[in-house]
């Protein structure tokens, strides 16, 4: 009975405890012990983050999707949203996700006096944000990250233009630019290894940001007076001209969260990798100039195909495969003996050049393969690229194209010279004297050598094609519409959750023929290149 009553005692004076602490306010109690308020933060392990989520978010696209737009490459297998560009509704939450993340960067900054941190998160709200508007159009701005700030309900946030997009882009890299001009006594607290772009070289930071300045005012250019701006900045001194300042993310390959996407060392199957192809638009664009980057970036045709009147029809004799012409289509076949690309949008991919097990396991020997370096998951030329010295010249002499700067062809020459050193090629100089590569004089030639120099970063080469219609991308007889796509939809998300604004939205874009009545389409165009009669 003793004990009974002192387990009763006991109970009883839980229950008064629990009855009191069910009295406080929730939010005394409903805390979890885990989670690092912004006060206790480290600045330095936020933007670590931020640095690594938005190359590998750029990089992903560089080497999925967007290279599928422009021609780079095409899938074999599971090819529907990279070759036809069925994408459907595109959220863009990942990129919000990071952004929310560098907005607590810089308040930690703005808190704490650190210069660095806070040149740093400008210049990632600016590459952020341009992404946004550069793939979606209008979007939110202004009203975006704040939540329930201060009790203003901003869980609805309209949309801003993308022209205003634009011009905070513009503002804030000028603002990190004059941030890390500064001497080297205003930074403090920075820790080297947290930089895994330039370990904490704010002179390098400074001529990032000043090169995307340059990527943005021309980007704009068609819409906007910005060539005093350009002309500015590009004569500063502080820019990316060489490729020891790129702004590169190196993979580390030790997990599947840090290494090459689609790489045979965490997908042992090799299916993704195996998936990817060089497009044809690209190898013959290089083989017709004898590009020595196509050895770099693709690998010889395992088998080739050739035609014989004598040789037995389907016969494979010291590594070749023989057809009697009378035997075959001759136009779907590619007898190409180093490199096959797989054409455009095509209704059977996996089945091209005759190959007679076609399916979804991407065995095509009679197609070529990426290089097998993008097998691996790491390596020295396995980089994120988000600014490079060969964008920037191309990006001056463009410029010079347009008689904003003196040297066009100086600048193009520079530009393809160090492409060819960021991979490794030592062949410049008889590269460059090539009949179909010495400089014409044109802008098509800036933009298809540029467009060729954006491997793995092709969003770029997607971003000036529509704003230029250069280079001249034909699609294959399956495309979706005869022209290539402009846009992102905007995606359920907002369709469904925040619909007023996203309509706004979808109302200020230029519906075209190939909208096909649908103006929230890929073919719609965005303010950027509305009204221009670009790129069709």
């Amino acid at each position: 009975m003793k004990n009974i009553r002192k387990i009763g005692y006991t109970l009883l004076f839980m229950g008064m405890a629990l009855s009191l602490q069910f009295c406080k306010d929730l939010s005394e109690v409903n805390v979890n012990p885990n989670e690092v308020t912004l006060e206790k933060a480290n600045a330095n392990l936020i933007m670590s983050t931020v640095l690594t989520q938005t190359a590998k978010a750029y990089n992903e696209l560089g080497y999925g999707d967007a290279a599928g737009v422009v021609q780079h490459t095409q899938k074999d297998a599971w090819f529907d949203g990279h070759n036809n560009y069925d994408w459907g509704p595109r959220d863009w939450g990942s990129y919000y996700d990071i952004l929310r993340d560098n907005q607590a960067v810089y308040e930690k900054a703005v808190q704490e006096d650190l210069q660095f941190h806070m040149g740093v998160s400008l210049v990632m709200r600016a590459f952020l944000f341009a992404q946004i508007a550069d793939l979606w159009g209008d979007a939110p701005y202004t009203q975006a990250l704040k939540g329930n700030l201060g009790g203003v309900d901003n869980l609805l946030p309209s949309y801003d233009s993308q022209e205003a997009i634009y011009k905070g882009v513009i503002a804030d890299l000028k603002e990190a630019s004059g941030i890390f001009a500064q001497s080297s006594d205003a930074f403090k607290e920075v820790l080297a290894d947290a930089d895994v772009y330039y370990g904490g070289d704010t002179k390098k930071w400074q001529k990032f940001a000043n090169s995307l300045l340059l990527r943005y005012l021309m980007r704009v250019s068609e819409k906007m007076d910005v060539q005093s701006d350009f002309v500015s900045v590009a004569q500063s001194g502080a820019i990316i001209t060489s490729n020891g300042d790129n702004a590169l993310l190196h993979y580390l390959g030790n997990t599947t969260e840090d290494a090459w996407p689609a790489n045979n060392v965490f997908d042992a199957s090799g299916s993704n990798f195996r998936r990817i192809r060089p497009a044809r638009t690209l190898i013959e664009v290089l083989r017709a100039r004898e590009d020595p980057r196509m050895a770099v970036w693709f690998a010889k045709v395992e088998i080739p195909t050739q035609f014989s009147t004598t040789i037995p029809h389907n016969s494979e004799i010291d590594g070749i495969r023989y057809f009697n012409p009378d035997s075959v289509d001759t136009g779907a076949v590619n007898t190409n003996l180093d490199y096959v690309g797989l054409p455009t949008q095509m209704s059977l991919p996996s089945g091209y050049n005759y190959n007679p097990t076609p399916g979804q396991t991407s065995n095509n020997k009679y197609v070529s393969y990426l290089n097998d370096i993008y097998r691996e998951a790491n390596g020295p030329l396995l980089n994120a690229r988000l600014m490079t010295a060969t964008e920037v010249n191309f990006l001056l002499a463009e410029a010079a194209w347009k008689g904003w700067l003196s040297d066009a062809e100086g600048y193009y020459n520079k530009a393809i010279m160090a492409s060819l050193e960021e991979w490794g090629v030592e062949e410049a100089s008889t590269y460059l004297v090539q009949d179909m590569v010495e400089f014409d004089g044109s802008l098509e030639q800036i933009m298809q050598q540029k467009w060729i120099a954006s491997w793995t970063a092709a969003q770029e080469a997607w971003f000036d094609y529509r704003r230029t219609a250069l280079p001249e991308l034909e699609t294959g007889q399956y495309a979706p519409r005869p022209v290539l796509p402009l846009r992102f939809i905007y995606g359920s998300n907002e369709l469904n959750f925040n619909p007023n604004n996203a309509q706004t939205a979808i109302d200020r874009l230029e519906a075209t023929t190939f909208s096909q009545s649908e103006k929230n389409s890929s073919w719609s165009k965005t303010w950027l290149i509305a009204g221009t009669g670009k790129p069709f």
